[in-house]
């Protein structure tokens, strides 16, 4: 179970990359624009915001991934704890998304899928020891 959670952990921080790229790489562009829902206008008054926040979804990813392959290189205490504060911060961001804004409910859900399941995973491994 532990390598299932680890792989999903890996899966949403590739998720967390790409919206990275979306957000701080490709905002203004008509493909992120159509991602996003937003006009012409609405993302060059964004920008500035986007790439922040962007930012914020690559550092949640580098903690995910970084822990992965710290566990992989066998110190299993430090990358899980990097693995939970990645998955788990993305998991508590997806869940206020979805909180506040639910006309954007089906980004939440693709937000929350990956680093959810992989908190329960890592649950589960936990219980089963």
């Amino acid at each position: 179970m532990l390598i299932v959670a680890l792989v999903l952990a890996a899966l949403a921080a590739l998720v967390h990359v790409y919206i990275f790229v979306l957000e701080s790489l490709l905002w203004t562009t008509p493909r992120a624009r159509a991602t996003f829902g937003t006009t012409a206008e609405q993302a060059a008054a964004n920008k500035e915001m986007a790439f922040n926040q962007g930012f914020y979804n690559l550092f949640l990813a580098v903690l995910a991934g970084v822990g992965v392959i710290v566990v992989a290189a066998g110190d299993a205490a430090v990358g899980l704890t990097l693995v939970v504060a990645g998955t788990g911060s993305m998991a508590a961001a997806a869940l206020v998304l979805l909180l506040t804004s639910p006309d954007k409910r089906g980004a939440a859900l693709k937000q929350l899928a990956a680093p959810g399941l992989a908190l329960i995973a890592l649950a589960v491994a936990a219980l089963l020891g």
